[in-house]
């Protein structure tokens, strides 16, 4: 599969794992809303569906991801699904480093909570974690699948997507 224009990497889900060991998986749902979970990491087990994003093509298969989280947690992240390469920037504010347990649930059920530890707890400095990745699985799941990311992560969860255990030829999950 190759990338060239925005629609090419609109739909798709990856599976990659930053030089640091943090495994993420994450899905471009449409041009304007991500989905992602967290494997492996200092918030492994986050997942949070329809996060709203810029997402915009840079050049021919390259492609720029940015958002703030209700948790005040900026991300920026530059795609470059041809080369299976991901640079990314994250920025967490100083409670989530010294709190990173309170964000380790599906954030959409607990936005209340989020805002309220953004605001309880110190921001700055903020924890920059800038890492290159690889991307180790690529599926075309189609744009707005409400399938791809709709439970929380489990070990071994990213090891039955890439061996094809977890979703159909439709890309739904065989297990609800």
């Amino acid at each position: 599969m190759e990338f060239k224009e925005l629609d090419d990497f609109l739909g798709t889900h990856f599976i990659y794992t930053y030089d640091n060991g943090w495994e993420y998986e994450w899905y471009a749902k449409n041009d304007h809303t991500c989905c992602y979970r967290i494997h492996c990491g200092m918030v492994a087990g986050r997942w949070v569906t329809d996060q709203e994003a810029y997402i915009v093509k840079i050049a021919d298969g390259i492609y720029k991801v940015s958002w703030t989280e209700p948790t005040g947690t900026d991300v920026a992240l530059d795609f470059m699904p041809n080369e299976k390469k991901v640079n990314g920037v994250i920025f967490f504010p100083k409670w989530v480093k010294e709190h990173p347990e309170i964000t380790v649930c599906y954030q959409n059920e607990h936005i209340d909570l989020m805002h309220e530890s953004r605001e309880k707890y110190e921001t700055y400095p903020k924890y920059v974690v800038p890492e290159f990745a690889t991307i180790s699985y690529i599926g075309k799941a189609g744009q707005n699948n409400d399938d791809v990311i709709a439970e929380a992560p489990y070990k071994g969860m990213t090891d039955d997507i890439r061996a094809g255990k977890y979703y159909d030829a439709e890309y739904h999950r065989l297990k609800k």
